[in-house]
């Protein structure tokens, strides 16, 4: 006989299986979507980020806007109204995203750490919503779409596919479109590419109705061409229409317009200030009248943290907490999508974008859409018509000499991406074997590669931000111009052709707002131009370079590779030279050159270097005699004159070199010279340390001259202790002393009222903080465990009274992962797994201290 217990579970399951709303539409969904995206900024010629000094503290853009964003969506802190840390969410775990695939690939490089929490939220979030990912595609380098032609079309949206299957290990279901920049024959190509959905402003949308079936053939079109249409369900967008009256055909794909006006206040308002904020503007969207209902949401991923300061909390806890609480379902278009099918279709405004009011003319004409500063953008216009002129001409070039290497030239650049991922020999040379016409020499293999990488600065060339604001001379419009040179370069390197002054004379037709420039063309000139790289100026950055460091057999500058064959350096008095042979070769076109140098360092700025292909080891030995000789003579001139006549005319000196290693080695030069002015401030300090505590016990003003000397040595001592520090932080002994110090000294400092100048020693603290922290609690002594934690509270308390103002997040999630996952379940709760802990519960008391210190809530426990 069954029980009636029994029963009643039986019935229970069922209607939760019925009931689930991760199964059943029903109810309120909420989905807020993050647009994370960066302009390519890699120089074309080095295919690395150069220093922009706008982007202070930081080295460039992309990681200033990564500290500010990116890592905290990644690790984004959930705090009491202490200010303490109670939880730490990954952001994209519940956000529907996407990442541009140009910063997805520089998140790779610069912090791992991040790049794999993204695609870990993915892979959670796809089996929280029955297998659909919260991420989605993009079109590959954010070019508008509706102003491509059809090739390029279909190249940006497999290049986006493919950057993203490779990386999420799924078929993207969705794509972001360019600025939501569409037209019909756009959607065309998606629907040909089988991208089953796509998220537009409310703007876009024409008209919609119900969707025909056999009960109601004639359904009612309602005009919405007034952000009217109602974001709360999704909509299918037909095809194969001529007219609103036909019947609708088999191709379609799927549209989500998102929530204008709450979207807006997200970007504009105090919306994001607190969770409570955003519940309540989310609520105002919330209709009795359905069964079940989205409220979606879209903007920029970056205003989570960058545009708006720490924003990525309320994101935090609304998304894992707050909303649940209202009884929503947090959920990705996707997943919405699969539980709730159109019901209704739609059409589209013919061209459209979400941040033109004029179609897509912000990226083609002066529609006075721009970032501001009532500047005109009449340059807009003949921008593109330079850079459609000059991908018409590359066309026949690829066309032709990539016929005599590939099969199908096009089908052959829609896969390139598999070598843009992986530049590795193994891998292009698998590329080549399954796209080549025939067996291709070395010397085709290079052709072939600069005409694929030709095709790629011609994409590259139309990332939409070069035409986004109000000038053409912003780096945003430098920038694409720097890809219409490099593909220029390379199309003249493989098939002779010279277009760079019918491109120039389109661009002197651009008029600047900039009165030093006047025109595109002296844009061009000043700004681009300078910027292209040849193999010579690489060697001649390795030859200088070589005299302030030791350069090991194969090394890598940038994306070349150089192997050392032959190497010499000399001292004579304040001159000194190196001369050497090396093999220049490119990781991205495989061109390689063998080079000889000789680099003289006459002290101090002064350099003369000079460059030459090797030309035969007789040569080779006569010239390296002949300057060394000369050098012993220690006559600079005689040196120049010899180095002239054997390896030409042309020379480098250290302007020369890129900005990074120029940079450096101004650094190296000035290092003697500011070490000896702060032994002399020092001295000046220390020689009228009582007259300055005078002054200070008498609250008078200290003459500059004093309290710039004490910060100076205040500054100096610090840095010296830290680098101490660093040093010996494998000792006990060396890390209390360094600490000692640098308790003393700051003490000194505010005593003194001094501010100290010393970014230097925040680094190093925070670094020590992140390495003692880890030791002590994976690999500490629990004999030691006091003296350990004392020394994290003092460098912590350093940095209080330094005021550097250290970043923990960090050390944070180092003891927060430890705690959650070892401290309370193995030394806390579970008496008997007890055993398994290192430390008694008599030692867990410092630990737990220790969490307070690193503003985490563990009064709990304590």
């Amino acid at each position: 006989m069954v029980s009636i217990s029994l029963i009643h579970s039986a019935v229970s399951s069922i209607q939760t299986v019925e009931c689930d709303p991760l199964k059943t539409a029903q109810g309120v969904y909420v989905t807020v979507h993050g647009h994370f995206y960066q302009p390519p900024r890699e120089n074309p010629y080095l295919n690395t980020i150069e220093r922009q000094p706008s982007a202070h503290p930081y080295h460039d853009w992309n990681e200033r806007i990564h500290h500010e964003c990116y890592r905290p969506n990644a690790f984004a802190r959930i705090l009491n109204h202490k200010q303490e840390l109670l939880g730490i969410v990954n952001n994209f775990e519940y956000l529907s995203f996407n990442i541009g695939a140009t910063l997805m690939s520089w998140l790779e490089q610069y912090d791992p750490a991040v790049y794999q929490r993204i695609l870990e939220a993915d892979r959670l979030s796809s089996a929280r919503l029955n297998g659909h990912g919260n991420a989605i595609a993009q079109v590959y380098n954010h070019i508008i779409l509706p102003l491509a032609n059809q090739r390029d079309k279909i190249t940006q949206i497999r290049w986006g596919k493919a950057d993203f299957r490779d990386r999420f290990g799924r078929e993207p279901e969705g794509m972001w479109l360019a600025e939501t920049a569409v037209d019909y024959p756009t959607l065309e190509a998606l629907i040909e590419e089988e991208i089953k959905f796509i998220i537009l402003a409310p703007s876009q949308a024409q008209r919609c109705r119900v969707m025909t079936t056999e009960d109601e053939p004639e359904a009612k079109w309602h005009e919405v061409g007034g952000q009217q249409i109602d974001p709360t369900r999704p909509y299918r967008c037909f095809l194969d229409r001529d007219s609103p009256s036909d019947t609708p055909g088999d191709r379609y794909i799927d549209i989500f317009f998102y929530d204008g006006p709450i979207s807006r206040d997200m970007g504009f308002n105090d919306v994001l200030n607190t969770a409570e904020n955003l519940t309540d503007r989310l609520g105002q969207a919330v209709r009795g009248d359905l069964p079940s209902q989205l409220i979606s949401v879209a903007t920029d991923g970056e205003t989570f943290g960058h545009h708006k300061g720490g924003t990525e909390k309320c994101i935090a806890y609304a998304l894992s907490q707050q909303f649940a609480q209202e009884g929503w379902t947090v959920t990705n278009y996707a997943h919405y999508l699969s539980i709730c099918p159109p019901t209704w279709e739609v059409q589209l405004k013919p061209l459209t974008a979400w941040s033109c009011a004029h179609g897509v003319d912000r990226w083609q004409d002066d529609c006075g859409c721009a970032g501001g500063g009532g500047w005109h953008q009449k340059w807009r216009r003949p921008l593109r018509n330079a850079l459609d002129w000059l991908r018409d001409r590359l066309i026949p070039v690829y066309e032709e000499i990539g016929g005599k290497f590939f099969r199908d030239p096009w089908l052959t650049r829609n896969e390139y991406i598999q070598v843009m991922r992986d530049r590795s020999q193994g891998n292009v040379t698998e590329f080549f074997l399954r796209h080549q016409a025939k067996e291709l020499s070395s010397a085709e293999q290079i052709d072939a590669l600069r005409l694929l990488e030709m095709e790629r600065h011609t994409l590259l060339m139309y990332t939409s931000c070069g035409w986004f604001f109000e000038e053409i001379s912003r780096p945003e419009g430098v920038q694409i111009l720097r890809y219409a040179t490099r593909a220029m370069e390379l199309a003249g390197a493989v098939a002779g052709i010279d277009l760079k002054q019918k491109f120039l004379d389109y661009l002197a037709q651009a008029p600047s707002n900039v009165a030093l420039f006047g025109n595109g063309k002296k844009v061009f000139q000043d700004l681009v131009a300078p910027s292209q790289v040849s193999l010579h100026q690489v060697a001649a950055h390795y030859a200088i370079g070589s005299i302030f460091t030791d350069y090991r057999p194969q090394e890598r500058i940038y994306c070349y590779g150089v192997e050392q064959l032959d190497y010499q350096k000399q001292q004579m008095g304040t001159l000194t030279l190196s001369l050497g042979q090396i093999q220049l070769t490119s990781e991205i076109t495989w061109e390689s050159k063998h080079f000889v140098f000789a680099a003289l360092h006459l002290g101090g700025w002064d350099f003369h270097c000079c460059i030459k292909e090797f030309d035969g080891r007789l040569a080779y030995t006569e010239l390296k005699q002949q300057l060394f000789n000369d050098l012993k003579q220690a006559s600079a001139a005689q040196v120049i004159l010899k180095m002239n006549r054997s390896m030409g005319d042309h020379s480098f000196n250290l302007q020369d070199l890129f900005a990074e290693e120029r940079q450096r080695i101004v650094r190296l030069l000035t290092a003697q010279t500011k070490k000896h002015l702060d032994q002399l401030y020092t001295q000046v300090y220390r020689e009228n340390y009582s007259m300055l505590a005078a002054f200070q016990r008498e609250e008078m003003p200290v003459p500059q001259e004093l309290k710039v000397a004490a910060e100076v040595a205040l500054s100096y001592r610090c840095i010296e202790t830290a680098n101490t520090l660093e040093q010996g932080i494998e000792t006990a002994a060396i890390i209390d002393s360094a600490l000692a110090e640098l308790t003393v000294t700051a003490t000194e400092a505010n005593y003194l009222e001094c501010w100290l100048d010393i970014p230097d020693v925040k680094l190093i603290l925070e670094q020590t903080i992140v390495r003692l922290l880890w030791r002590l609690l994976y690999d500490g002594n629990p004999d030691t465990l006091e003296a350990d934690v004392r020394r994290i509270e003092i460098a912590i308390a350093l940095g209080q009274q330094m005021r550097l103002g250290l970043a923990l997040d960090r050390a944070q999630e180092i003891y927060f992962s430890c705690l959650h996952q070892y401290i309370v379940p193995n030394c806390l709760l579970d008496s008997t797994s007890r055993s398994s802990c290192r430390w008694d519960i008599t030692q867990i008391k410092p630990l737990l201290k220790l969490g307070q210190s690193l503003a985490i809530d563990v009064n709990c426990w304590l």
